[in-house]
């Protein structure tokens, strides 16, 4: 039978798309009959194949950690409004995080008496059938529809993948009754051509040469960006930019590789530390290109003299209700273009070569301080291990290749800084807020670079987060080996954290972790969780001097052994 499934697996085998990440349920019937019958006549590449996850939250995650890596879209697959809901914060993560990806669900039957294939049959058709299955993620979505017909299924598919893939991009959301999902049509041939995704945007020639001018004649020219790296070829025009005017560049919550860590102009990320940036604080103009939160006002901000420009493919942030940053100029515009077009105005500028001189010696010795301090925190050790010392150690054995997936929390600055990610495409964050990301994210990275070293740094908190059960399952099921290294602080530090800067000097500032119901004490053993579930070679590291060899064995694991590898590295007690 040709059906409307039928013709959804086909149009997301002519997007491109290579897997579906699938939570199985009642209504997808006649999705596994179809992709039975292409089994049994030996024509299963005709369609994505599908990977069973047994939960939906690392399902997403991994869809995710997939389109971050290779740019591309997947495919999740989920049960009706259950199945929606336990897509949990991995719907706000992909949102935030600008992944493009297509999430599909069925919803309950429509009919009851047998009126059509597909008609109610179970008693839980009558549980899980809500008034607005849609509205519970729409706030989320770039675009949502349901599928009403099988004749034009094909052409929503495609059209919901054109919100997706244009920016900025994100995730949609499709669904469909079991009867149409079983409805027997004709077969639709469709030419993906036609449905591209909207062509980046680029500024305007006027607004390119403001933004070199203003540049080329600051004192102290800053640019402050988040997930420029998205696009590799924004950190070549960013560094050739920045190297020709000497300018400074700093990562606020990087989110992706933005500027190359050992360029002396580089001067360091800044996550939610308690302190004034200095290069922030000296800027007099500040180029903000791709960034939600360039800084934290009320503890780090810019002059009230800076002369503040913004770029961004959304820079009225139209899903964050209170936004701004006082910027006098605001320009949408793709960064890799807009950048190629700064560089291209200041082919034609005659550059004061002594002020350019003078900057880039400025900046340069800032960056010599801030690398100076971080091989100061990344010595060893007398007693117990560091947060940086870790962080310097796996830098060391991975090597520059390695795409590391990080959700340390309160390590994310420690990793950003100390992990020497210096290579477009070899660093990656959830974009967003909600945990548990980083297991199923290294899953899909894996898959979509399978001859890659992919490493999980993760926090004890989002590890539990990420449902690592069903993440090892998944990554021994579908030989997608990872290193994944627990920075085991024994608790939820995050939230202590944030206590403290809001009462610094209240009662919860001299309670112990356990008062504040933080700890994770007893201690959940995280390496044999993963061993218990996907085969995985569990260490727990204590020391440093445990550290190397523990690295070593694990790196052997996942490279030679093909399996994954799970440190649980013990950091001082939160």
């Amino acid at each position: 039978m040709y059906t409307t499934s039928t013709a959804i697996l086909e149009a997301l085998r002519e997007a491109g798309m290579d897997y579906i990440f699938a939570n199985l349920g009642s209504d997808h019937s006649a999705i596994l009959e179809t992709l039975a019958e292409a089994h049994a006549e030996g024509r299963r590449k005709d369609y994505p194949t599908l990977i069973t996850c047994p939960n939906e939250m690392v399902a997403l995650s991994a869809a995710h950690g997939f389109a971050q890596v290779s740019g591309r879209p997947q495919a999740v697959l989920v049960h009706v409004e259950c199945g929606t809901q336990q897509l949990g914060g991995a719907i706000h993560n992909a949102a935030k995080g600008r992944a493009p990806v297509l999430i599909i669900a069925g919803m309950s039957p429509a009919t009851l008496e047998g009126e059509a294939r597909g008609s109610r049959n179970e008693f839980i058709h009558w549980i899980q059938d809500v008034f607005d299955q849609r509205g519970i993620v729409r706030g989320y979505m770039r675009y949502d529809h349901e599928i009403r017909l099988g004749a034009n299924a094909k052409q929503i598919v495609h059209r919901a993948l054109q919100f997706a893939c244009s920016e900025p991009q994100g995730p949609v959301y499709l669904t469909a009754v079991r009867e149409v999902l079983e409805a027997e049509v004709e077969r639709v041939s469709i030419d993906r051509s036609a449905w591209p995704p909207v062509s980046a945007a680029a500024l305007a020639p006027e607004d390119a040469a403001l933004i070199a001018k203003a540049l080329a004649s600051a004192r102290r020219p800053l640019i402050v960006t988040t997930y420029a790296g998205r696009n590799p070829a924004a950190v070549a025009e960013l560094t050739r930019l920045a190297g020709r005017l000497g300018v400074g560049v700093l990562d606020s919550v990087p989110s992706s590789v933005n500027f190359p860590q050992g360029d002396p102009l580089y001067q360091g990320s800044q996550w939610n530390e308690k302190r004034q940036n200095p290069a922030l604080a000296e800027a007099d103009t500040i180029l903000v290109i791709d960034s939600d939160v360039p800084w934290i006002p009320q503890i780090n901000r810019p002059s009230a003299s800076a002369r503040i420009l913004h770029i961004d493919t959304d820079p009225l942030k139209q899903q964050m209700p209170l936004w701004y940053i006082h910027a006098r100029h605001i320009f949408r515009a793709d960064a890799g273009l807009a950048l190629r077009q700064i560089n291209r105005e200041l082919d034609s500028m005659s550059l004061d070569a002594a002020a350019v001189r003078e900057r880039t010696a400025h900046y340069s010795r800032r960056h010599a301080e801030w690398r100076g301090e971080l091989e100061r925190l990344e010595r060893s050790p007398a007693e117990g291990l560091t947060a940086e010392y870790l962080t310097a150690r796996i830098r060391h054995a991975i090597g520059e290749d390695a795409i590391v997936m990080s959700e340390g929390v309160t390590n994310f600055h420690v990793i950003s800084n100390h992990a020497g990610r210096v290579r477009p495409g070899t660093l990656f964050t959830q974009g967003g807020g909600s945990l548990g990301w980083n297991g199923g994210a290294a899953v899909g990275a894996k898959l979509a670079r399978p001859d890659a070293l992919v490493v999980a740094l993760t926090g004890d908190g989002s590890y539990l987060f990420s449902v690592p059960s069903a993440v090892h399952w998944i990554a021994r099921r579908y030989r997608t080996p990872f290193l994944q290294v627990v920075y085991n602080n024994r608790g939820w530090r995050a939230p202590k954290f944030s206590m403290l800067g809001v009462h610094p000097e209240g009662y919860g500032s001299r309670a112990r972790a356990e008062d504040l119901d933080v700890s994770f004490d007893p201690s959940p053993d995280y390496a044999g969780i993963a061993a218990a579930a996907g085969g995985a070679l569990a260490q727990t590291v204590r020391t440093p001097s445990e550290l190397d060899a523990a690295l070593d064995r694990a790196l052997h694991a996942v490279r030679e052994e093909k399996r994954c590898a799970v440190i649980d590295a013990w950091l001082p007690h939160l």
